[in-house]
């Protein structure tokens, strides 16, 4: 497929296994939320524009600091069990649609979130349409979350490489902490932006076993190998999970968060 097909059907993957996903997605640390309201200058009530709220990872601690939220999901399913997780908020509003189909209202933005979710949208409009639904001097945030490997790692991670291999995946090792930098605006969105403000956040989650390989069934790279080869490598990481004799496994992730005022 070409790759503007492959983005497209991936992306709207997720809602496959909407329950999956709202179970096992880490939440970035309350300190870049903490350091996105401080460094975007909003206050309690301000608008904000969620792009791909997914199932509210990101919604609720926007949320629980009281700003006004209008998020967009692409996912039937992972939009409705986000208006479920955030029915006690009622700033909050859930809108089923892709970002780029979406009709902004008449109010523009004081800022606009995208966290794990940017890189979906299409290119075009990637910068373009949140900068259009700025006020002036409105900020876009974007955080992500990535994988890193510590030193001292739990040995399954570097063994379990051989099962991505198994299945035709690079099987390599996710890099140190240390060596995930912050993230800084890319060159197409400075035409529309100006980065204000770039961080990183290491932090460690603990996982069931289950709740493991179930993250891993959510991510877009193992849903691309196919229904009967994702089950098979899925397999092959359960296995090798209950050798191991511990029913957890702690991850170790960096969250960065880049923000750009507009132009």
């Amino acid at each position: 497929m070409e790759s503007e097909d492959v983005r497209l059907e991936l992306r709207a993957g997720f809602d496959l296994a909407a329950d999956l996903y709202d179970r096992t997605r880490p939440v970035c640390p309350a300190a870049l939320f903490d350091d996105l309201i401080r460094l975007t200058e909003l206050r309690p009530g301000d608008p904000v524009l969620e792009i791909g709220c997914g199932t509210g990872q990101a919604t609720l601690p926007l949320a629980k600091r009281g700003l006004r939220v209008t998020a967009v999901e692409l996912g039937a399913e992972l939009a409705e069990l986000a208006r479920k997780k955030l029915a006690g908020f009622p700033t909050v509003t859930v809108a089923t649609s892709s970002f780029e189909a979406w009709t902004p209202d008449a109010s523009p933005y004081s800022a606009v979130v995208a966290v794990n979710s940017l890189h979906w949208v299409d290119p075009e409009l990637r910068y373009a349409k949140p900068a259009q639904v700025l006020k002036p001097g409105g900020y876009l945030a974007v955080g992500s979350c990535l994988w890193a490997t510590p030193v001292d790692a739990d040995p399954f991670f570097d063994q379990v490489q051989e099962d991505y291999r198994a299945v035709g995946l690079p099987g390599t090792l996710p890099p140190m902490p240390e060596m995930i930098g912050p993230s800084h605006l890319p060159a197409d969105a400075q035409v529309y932006f100006e980065e204000v403000a770039a961080r990183r956040y290491p932090f460690e989650v603990s996982f069931s076993a289950q709740d493991y390989v179930d993250n891993l069934a959510t991510q877009s790279g193992i849903r691309q190998l196919g229904e009967e080869m994702a089950r098979d490598f899925l397999e092959r990481v359960s296995r090798r999970l209950a050798a191991r004799g511990r029913s957890d496994i702690v991850t170790s992730l960096v969250a960065v968060l880049t923000i750009g005022r507009a132009r």
